[in-house]
């Protein structure tokens, strides 16, 4: 009997079956990334979202200038808490990188000092407050350029 036709036709298969394995292990791996790229994608979003309704209200609660104090602090830790920013933090913390859990975690505490200026009864003018501010803007911008650099995307 003849072995070679039954080798080849044996070892054809085996590579076969090899290639779609691979293929489907790399297509599968590939998808998974793409999944968490998305998630991670919406989850950026969704805190940047948050940062800027509670920055927003943050200066609208430093606008006023006959606002009395109490009611000015009261605002400001009212959008601190309200703007969902505390929870979505977390969520960054498990699924990001540590260079945008770092930044996210700056770009949080400067936003917390803003509130701080707010509550100790900076208006949106005070020195105080605009250097905060300018901290804030600066350490935002840094978690964007990480955010994007995470996702793959240009960093201008």
């Amino acid at each position: 009997m003849d072995w070679a036709p039954l080798v080849s036709t044996t070892l054809g298969a085996v590579i076969g079956i090899a290639s779609t394995l691979a293929t489907d292990q790399v297509r599968t791996r590939r998808g998974r990334q793409d999944n968490d790229q998305a998630a991670r994608r919406q989850l950026y979003g969704d805190y940047l979202a948050a940062l800027a309704r509670t920055r927003d209200q943050l200066r609208m609660a430093a606008r006023p200038a006959g606002l009395p104090a109490a009611e000015r602090a009261r605002r400001a830790a009212e959008a601190f808490h309200e703007g969902n920013a505390y929870e979505l933090r977390y969520q960054i913390a498990v699924v990001a990188p540590q260079t945008v859990v770092e930044a996210s975690t700056a770009a949080f505490r400067a936003l917390r000092d803003l509130r701080d200026r707010v509550e100790d009864g900076a208006h949106h003018t005070s020195p105080d407050y605009v250097q905060a501010r300018d901290r804030w803007e600066s350490l935002l911008t840094e978690l964007r350029k990480a955010m994007r650099r995470d996702l793959g995307r240009e960093v201008f």
